[in-house]
């Protein structure tokens, strides 16, 4: 098609695009798409810009529908505008995550911003992302971010350098999630096979076995030792006083979360442990083991998560908490920095379910 002629057919475009009748919106859609296709090479610089501007018309205006459509359509294309491009992989996940997954258009820079600024299920998308290379694959590692690193260790063609794997390895000490896609993972070698062996569970640990050359009864004892390094010691829960003071709270509808942050403040632990549990409708025993965990704090994270503590507040009460129980949970400033992720962009049910299964696996 001659060149001018697509020049002169934007305005007509452009005006369609603006209606709010939906079918003039899918003749839209089919219409810019087969123009594209069919002329990609032939695209003179003015056409190409024309072309962009309709299309971010159509983006501002379309429906969610048509938005997906239009992101499966153009996922494979190398022609697409890049603002375009741009505008719909920020879009809701839905439109997003055909063009994360094959555009040849998307470089580091749009992945890695992605995985700073979109939602948690955006970075999940990332993670899976055939061929990713290895500078946003060092990225996802840094933020620690476990459902995103489990996903990753699930992505074979992703470049996981000997050094980011070791990183991974690492990672599986605390979360539990990482060991099955990891102990399959063609490039983990017997050294880091060794090390992943210490933080899997017996179904995991056969599997390495079975895999690699491994000396089973010399890292069975390592494990047995260092078990015992890592036991707390003995921290009581709350008192049946405590529990009963803070039923009669929450009967009378005087236990609010602040509630927390108070006792918190005159280092009353058991008080905290009982007023949690209320609150979210845990059982003690489950929130005495989060608090006293040696080296997972986002199990507490997940528990204030629960009943609405802000993500700003954290930080305070855990280090209130390790205060009355000199450090637990565990996990130093980099499990402090790991339980950030447990205040994601979802509703506080979610993160009680979390918190519920998580806990009840430790």
């Amino acid at each position: 098609m001659d060149t001018r002629v697509i020049e002169l057919q934007a305005e007509p475009l452009i005006r369609l695009a603006k209606s709010r009748d939906p079918t003039d919106r899918e003749q839209l859609l089919a219409r810019l798409v087969d123009i594209c296709e069919a002329n990609f090479v032939a695209f003179a610089p003015t056409a190409s810009a024309e072309i962009e501007r309709v299309f971010l018309a159509l983006v501002r205006e379309a429906e969610l529908d048509i938005r997906v459509r239009l992101a499966d359509r153009i996922a494979h294309a190398e022609w697409a505008p890049p603002k375009l491009v741009d505008t719909l992989v920020s879009d809701d996940v839905e439109v997003a995550r055909p063009l994360i997954a094959a555009s040849p258009l998307l470089k580091d820079e749009t992945l890695i911003r992605l995985l700073t600024q979109a939602s948690l299920a955006h970075r999940l998308e990332v993670a899976q992302r055939p061929r990713l290379s290895a500078a946003v694959v060092e990225k996802m590692i840094d933020q620690a971010e476990p459902a995103v690193l489990t996903a990753l260790a699930g992505n074979m063609t992703a470049d996981i350098t000997p050094e980011a794997m070791a990183r991974l390895v690492e990672h599986a000490k605390t979360i539990t999630a990482l060991g099955a896609p990891l102990a399959a993972h063609p490039r983990l070698t017997t050294h880091l096979a060794e090390a992943l062996y210490l933080w899997v569970g017996q179904s995991l640990r056969s599997a390495i076995v079975a895999r690699f050359e491994v000396d089973a009864v010399a890292l069975d004892a390592a494990l047995a030792a260092a078990m015992s390094e890592t036991t707390p010691k003995r921290i009581l829960g709350p008192k049946p006083s405590e529990i009963k003071l803070v039923d009669k709270l929450a009967c009378g509808g005087q236990l609010k979360a602040s509630y927390l942050l108070r006792v918190l403040k005159e280092h009353q632990l058991g008080l905290f442990e009982a007023a949690l549990a209320k609150l979210g409708g845990f059982a003690v025993e489950d929130v005495h083991k989060a608090v006293i965990s040696p080296d997972r704090p986002e199990l507490l994270a997940l528990a204030c998560a629960a009943v609405s503590i802000d993500r700003s507040a954290f930080p305070s009460i855990l280090e209130m908490v390790r205060q009355c129980t000199d450090g637990l949970p565990g996990g130093g400033a980099e499990g402090a920095r790991r339980a950030s992720s447990a205040f994601g962009p979802f509703p506080a049910s979610v993160a009680a379910s979390a918190f519920r299964q998580a806990v009840s696996a430790v």
